[in-house]
Order: structure tokens, then C-alpha cells, then sequence
């Protein structure tokens, strides 16, 4: 057996969905529209969804020197209430302000032309950021959700738009019998590459039609190849990362002390991560990568990246 074959890994049953393309794949696709209408509906439960209409994903930016930005998920109800959908997979501490950022654009694309100059009601925008990361470190609640209010009081400054995140590895309930259907929503995307069968605790049709459209047997050849390419780019970057954390801990034993071990390790992990992270940036580059992908996989703004080329 060739080094190469012993190296490779084998491709599970199921797909890494939560990867940038083929989240949009799943959850972004017209033929998988009842998927996002069921998931929405959990999140969201006091809202009654009956139809959901696709909107286009490219934003331009008023900023004539700013890039526009690129949705993963955007579609309204029957209401015309806006739902834009994000996946983070890569640690990025400034998701929340990036949340704000993005759905300002849901609520300019919600006023309609034509509106009297001060007439600037609109319907609910929630944005809705899925992260395979955990901003709340040993937590067991997957969902947060916020709102504008008055501080040190209930009082909503407005309604009109909303906060909704998921933080997937939070699931620690998952699969057990006090489990919510969204605790075992995270666990199935947090982990669905590495199961080999759907599990018998996840019986509702949300489960159902997730599971099918992550199903490798049902890619194209093209969709197949797309994957196994996309697969063996993500183990680099976790290698990338893996190997700065390792350094910085070696750096930080080479003190000798408690002080200097802490301080080495922290010096050398951040500073470690961030070579890392650009040195992946701008292989990906070279690569011809999309902004939004490896901004997706390595927590680098789209600015910086920018800067890179």
C-alpha cells in the first residue's frame, strides 16, 4: 500500500454539511425548501410559516471601496419577513458584531422604493448564525436569542429585528429523552460525518430530510469530487492550526516556569494561529478559493484577506 493510501481517509455515509458550499446546498436550494421552512419554524415557533420565497444573496455595499457582502441563507415568508441564515465553522469572537453588520442590508432590502421619506417601517429581519463553536464555554443551551431593549429593563426598543444563534457543540442533551428537537438539530450538523446511520432518537421529518440531503450516495460525480477536494483542504487547515497550537505549548515549556509556560503558550498559540490562518488564506488564494469560503474556514475578514493578494 502506497504512503498516499495509507494516509487517505475513508469518505463516511454522510456529508460535512456545515462547510460553506454545502450548507448552501442544503439548506439554500430550492428542492430542499421544506428543510429550511421546518428549521425556521423551530427557531422561531410563535411565527406560522407557510411559504418561503428565495431572495438573491449578493448584497452591494453603499461604500464604493467596501466589497459587498454574500449570504449563505436568505429567503422571506408569506409576510415578507426576512430570514438571513449564516454558518461560522472557523472560531470568529466578532460574529455578533459581524450579525449586525449583515443584517442591516436584510433591512434596507426590506424598504420598499417608493415609501414616503419617512415612512421606515419594515417586516421582521432575523438573522440566524449557526456556529460550530461555543462563545458560552460549558454551556448545555444550543439557542440564544436576542433583542434590542432597554438596558436594566424588558422594555423592546423594536421587534423588527432579531438575534438567533446556535452555538452546535453546546449539545450535550442530545439523544436523550429531555432532548429538543434543536438540541438534536445541532448534534446531527455537528456530527454528521462521522455517523453512519441515522439514530433511532431522531424520528421527525426535519431529521428525515436532513439526513437524505447529506447522503454521499446521492451526490453527482461532480458533487463527489467537489466534496473530496473540499474535505482534504479543511484537514490542512486543522493541521495548520493543530501544529501553531503545538508550538506555542512547546515555546511555553521551554521557560520552565508556571508564568513563563502560560505566557509562552498563549504568546505562541495566538501568534502561531494567526501565521497559520494567513499562510492558509493565501494558499486558498492561490487556489482560486472564494473570499467567502476561506473567510468561513479561517476567521479572517473579507478586508483582510483582501489585503493578502
Amino acid at each position: 500500500m502506497t504512503q498516499n493510501n495509507q494516509d487517505a481517509q475513508p469518505v463516511g455515509r454522510y456529508a460535512r454539511i456545515i462547510m460553506d458550499y454545502w450548507f448552501r446546498r442544503t439548506f439554500g436550494d430550492e428542492s430542499r425548501k421544506r428543510l429550511l421552512q421546518l428549521f425556521l419554524e423551530e427557531l422561531i415557533p410563535e411565527r406560522k410559516i407557510l411559504e418561503l420565497t428565495y431572495v438573491n444573496k449578493e448584497h452591494l455595499n453603499p461604500h464604493i471601496r467596501k466589497k459587498g457582502i454574500r449570504i449563505d441563507v436568505e429567503c422571506t415568508d408569506q409576510d415578507g419577513h426576512r430570514f438571513i441564515v449564516e454558518m461560522q465553522v472557523a472560531e470568529q469572537r466578532s460574529f455578533y458584531d459581524r450579525a449586525v453588520y449583515y443584517s442591516t442590508f436584510g433591512v434596507q432590502q426590506q424598504i420598499k422604493a417608493g415609501k414616503k421619506s419617512d415612512d421606515y417601517f419594515f417586516p421582521t429581519v432575523y438573522f440566524i448564525g449557526l456556529m460550530d463553536f461555543s462563545l458560552h464555554e460549558n454551556s448545555d443551551e444550543v439557542k440564544f436569542r436576542y433583542l434590542l431593549k432597554r438596558d436594566c429593563s424588558d422594555e423592546v426598543m423594536t421587534d423588527h429585528l432579531q438575534y438567533i444563534f446556535l452555538e452546535l457543540p453546546n449539545c450535550k442533551n442530545a439523544l436523550t429523552p429531555k432532548a429538543t428537537v434543536l438540541e438534536n438539530f445541532c448534534y446531527a450538523l455537528h456530527n454528521m460525518e462521522n455517523m453512519q446511520n441515522q439514530p433511532p432518537q431522531l424520528k421527525e421529518e426535519i431529521f428525515r430530510l436532513l439526513f437524505e440531503s447529506a447522503k454521499i450516495s446521492t451526490f453527482t460525480p461532480e458533487e463527489k469530487a467537489k466534496y473530496e477536494s473540499d474535505m482534504t483542504t479543511e484537514r490542512d487547515i486543522r493541521n495548520y492550526i493543530s501544529f501553531a497550537e503545538e508550538k506555542g505549548e512547546k515555546r511555553g515549556r521551554e521557560e520552565g516556569l508556571k508564568e513563563g509556560l502560560e505566557a509562552g503558550k498563549k504568546e505562541g498559540i495566538k501568534e502561531g494561529a494567526i501565521n497559520a490562518k494567513i499562510e492558509i488564506a493565501r494558499n486558498m488564494l492561490a487556489k482560486g478559493i472564494d473570499l467567502g469560503t476561506i473567510s468561513s474556514c479561517t476567521g479572517l475578514s473579507i478586508d483582510e484577506i483582501e489585503k493578502l493578494k
